[in-house]
């Protein structure tokens, strides 16, 4: 038989494992039962990164406003996201963003629907839209069509030739 004081000891230690388990449950949701956590590039893989020479560009009627700039990008940048796409921006008018991105396999070009102003001041190094080479997320920070109340982090993937969204992290 186990004595009073190792009865008290084991009941301590089980309420205290049961303790770290809700919390850290409750850590990793929000409120309302969804996920607080971001989305990670980590999370997004791309696949090996495309280093071969890029294709020519495949402009659709939807692409011949913007062809300079597409094929300045096509012709001047390497893959910068998501293994085989070049990412390209431009500025649409105060302080505003729009781009592109280009697949440097077949030369097709694929848009979001969107643009991004109005991030707030912050150091040199931020950047309204946020990628990366080896990852299909992508990261845009402000207001997409300068729309109000649309205030925050909007995370997106890459897949199949479309930006498909995942969620939205606002200012709080």
């Amino acid at each position: 038989m186990r004595s009073r004081s190792t009865l008290f000891y084991l009941t301590l230690l089980s309420v205290t494992v049961l303790w770290l388990g809700c919390a850290r449950v409750s850590a990793q949701t929000s409120p309302a039962g969804g996920s607080s956590e971001v989305p990670q590039f980590k999370d997004y893989p791309a696949g090996e990164l495309y280093k071969g020479a890029t294709a020519p560009l495949v402009l659709a009627q939807k692409d011949q406003e913007f062809r300079g700039k597409l094929r300045a990008a096509a012709k001047s940048q390497k893959p910068n996201f998501a293994g085989h796409y070049i990412l390209t921006t431009w500025g649409c008018g105060g302080g505003c963003v729009m781009g592109a991105a280009i697949d440097a396999r077949t030369g097709k070009v694929y848009w979001w629907d969107f643009t991004v102003c109005c991030w707030p001041e912050t150091d040199d190094n931020f950047k309204p839209i946020d990628f990366r080479a080896d990852s299909r997320l992508i990261i845009f920070s402000g207001l997409r069509n300068e729309k109000e109340g649309d205030d925050g982090a909007h995370f997106y993937v890459f897949d199949n030739g479309q930006f498909k969204f995942l969620k939205t992290k606002t200012k709080n």
